[in-house]
C-alpha cells in the first residue's frame, strides 16, 4: 500500500526549487493546491500561480512564480507540513499560537475552507492544521 501526499510533494517541490533559485516550478493541480498557493501568493510568499492544461486537455497543472528578496534570497525561509496522512493535527483557534512571533503563518483547513492561522483566531475557529510557512 502506497500512502502518497501531494500536499506536501508540493511544498517539498517549492522548498527544493527555492534551494536551486528557480524562478518558476510546475505541479500538478488540485482544489486544495490552488487554495494554498492563493494563501501563499495573498501573504507575500510567492510572486503569482496560474492554472493550465497541456495539450491533450487531459491534465491540468500550476505554475508557480517564487519570489526572492532585493539579496536574491528566498522569501520562504522554512515551509513545512504538519498535518500528515497518518496523523492529522487538529487545533482550535485558542490553540493556534503565531508562527515565529507573528512573522509567519499556518494554514488552517475549516469548514470554512483554507485559512490563515490569524484568520482562524479572528474568525474563532479551528480545524486541521495542513502546514507552517515563515
Amino acid at each position: 500500500m502506497t500512502i502518497t501526499d501531494p500536499i506536501a510533494d508540493m511544498l517539498t517541490i517549492i522548498r527544493n526549487a527555492q534551494r536551486a533559485n528557480l524562478e518558476r516550478i510546475v505541479v500538478n493541480s488540485s482544489k486544495i493546491k490552488k487554495a494554498i498557493l492563493e494563501i501563499l501568493k495573498r501573504e507575500g510568499y510567492i510572486k503569482d500561480f496560474k492554472e493550465f492544461e497541456k495539450s491533450d486537455g487531459k491534465r491540468k497543472f500550476l505554475e508557480i512564480v517564487l519570489k526572492y528578496d532585493r539579496n536574491g534570497l528566498p522569501v520562504i525561509h522554512s515551509i513545512e507540513k504538519i498535518s500528515k496522512p497518518g496523523i492529522r493535527i487538529y487545533r482550535s483557534y485558542k490553540e493556534l499560537k503565531p508562527v515565529m512571533g507573528g512573522m509567519g503563518i499556518s494554514i488552517i483547513s475549516t469548514n470554512k475552507g483554507l485559512i490563515t492561522d490569524k484568520e482562524a483566531r479572528r474568525n474563532k475557529v479551528g480545524g486541521e492544521v495542513v502546514c507552517r510557512i515563515w
